[in-house]
């Protein structure tokens, strides 16, 4: 009978990460708690290019919507 036993003792992502990929040491965390998209819009925002491209695109996303918004109120 196959069963499925896990093997906690032996999983890699508990042991410590090694010094030259330190720097990837915060996105595996993120992968692993399911959070990268937190983590890429954390990282945006820090960089002013992104942090304006994030506000654009919000602002064509909000003005859409009340386009449509208003398209289906009957406003034009």
């Amino acid at each position: 009978m196959n069963a499925l036993m896990p093997n906690f003792d032996f999983d890699p992502r508990n042991k410590p990460h090694r010094e030259e990929w330190q720097g990837f040491a915060e996105v595996d965390e993120a992968i692993r708690e399911n959070r990268l998209m937190e983590y890429r819009f954390r990282k945006s925002w820090a960089d002013p290019w992104g942090r304006k491209l994030n506000l654009f695109v919000g602002f064509i996303m909000v003005t859409g919507f009340a386009y449509l918004g208003g398209a289906l109120a009957g406003w034009w």
